[in-house]
């Protein structure tokens, strides 16, 4: 079992968040290149407006930020934008996830141990069980918990109070949120990948974070192969600096960055290792038939739920993969970006539709 990962804040706004084990310098590096005041945070335009109004409208009545629930895929900022709200609002911020709340007690020991006004912030949180999610419920509404006490005919419910907090939720996979408890946060929300001049300005920030010299032409291409994903492009971006200190000049120029991505397997579409060999598994290994999920994670080795989690929304956004009732199908995008013809009929009879288009699209 995994140690748990929870992270204390300080109160003073001015203090850096302590990671309880020092052995994630790549977590606490991560976490000092994280913006935190809402002003700071590049993207997400209309999250940051409907945000400010929810914040601003909580200082005014000088109470604790409604809860609040982000959704949306990996790496888009949800983490951040916790970490913002508590400092927004000058209050302290604890963090963990669905997975290490295992047990009721665990919660309640959490939400016990809270000041009034902290931020809670759960990650996963649909990956909570069911008795601590029904623990969780009282407490997200009324401010009290009910432990039970004792075994048996002599076990007895008691009802404590805790102290009034603001629970931000995350979760990458929303319909796993159950009902009662999605019903329950006062504001519920989305996050969207990034557009290309988005991740170019969190490039530069980082790259000037990092005292890594970075041209605009440099940034401009590490941000083109992000995959809309702040979290790749720093990522990306601690990578070229990597190669450009090693086999480069130090700077990151529009031919180190190409060099350096092509070094670390990201092609100009932004696509790795794993994502060229899903489609090589569909176009190749099975003619362009559909796949079913769980024979496709067997044939690159992975889970299920990594890849549709991680790997297949950007696949499916960028007009690579197409989902149908029988399975997971190669789009004619896929075909011509590994360089193969798009057949005729797609490998199953039913011919991929679009396939002139794509042709015309990509010049060939």
């Amino acid at each position: 079992m995994s140690p748990r990962r929870d992270v204390t804040v300080d109160r003073d706004e001015t203090r850096r968040p302590v990671a309880r084990f020092a052995d994630e310098p790549e977590e606490a590096l991560e976490a000092g290149l994280r913006p935190r005041r809402l002003a700071d945070f590049v993207g997400q335009a209309r999250v940051k407006e409907h945000l400010a109004i929810v914040l601003e409208a909580a200082r005014r009545r000088q109470q604790p930020v409604d809860h609040l629930l982000f959704a949306g895929p990996p790496g888009l900022g949800k983490t951040t934008l916790a970490g913002i709200v508590a400092t927004e609002m000058g209050a302290g911020l604890r963090v963990t996830s669905g997975a290490a709340l295992q047990r009721g007690g665990d919660l309640a020991a959490i939400l016990t141990g809270l000041l009034p006004g902290d931020v809670l912030f759960i990650d996963e949180i649909h990956r909570l069980a069911p008795p601590v999610e029904e623990i969780l419920y009282p407490a997200m509404e009324d401010f009290q918990i009910d432990i039970v006490i004792g075994k048996g005919p002599t076990a007895r419910s008691v009802r404590l109070d805790v102290p009034s907090f603001t629970l931000v939720g995350a979760t990458t996979r929303t319909g796993l949120v159950t009902g009662p408890l999605r019903d329950r946060f006062g504001f519920v929300t989305r996050l969207e990948h990034y557009a290309p001049d988005e991740l170019e300005e969190i490039v530069r920030r980082t790259g000037r974070l990092l005292a890594v010299e970075c041209s605009p032409e440099g940034a401009a291409e590490i941000a083109r192969r992000a995959r809309g994903t702040p979290r790749l492009a720093i990522r990306l971006l601690r990578r070229v600096r990597d190669f450009v200190e090693v086999r480069g000049e130090g700077v990151i120029t529009l031919e180190a960055a190409r060099a350096g991505c092509d070094v670390f397997g990201v092609d100009e579409m932004g696509l790795d290792r794993l994502d060229r060999q899903i489609l090589e598994v569909l176009c190749v290994r099975f003619s362009g038939r559909p796949v079913g999920l769980a024979t496709l994670a067997v044939s690159v080795g992975e889970e299920p739920e990594t890849i549709e989690d991680v790997y297949e929304p950007y696949l499916l956004q960028a007009g690579f993969v197409m989902r149908t009732p029988r399975g997971r199908v190669a789009a004619p995008a896929a075909w011509l970006h590994l360089g193969l013809p798009v057949p005729p009929d797609g490998g199953d009879g039913s011919g991929p539709p679009g396939a002139d288009e794509a042709s015309t699209l990509f010049g060939t």
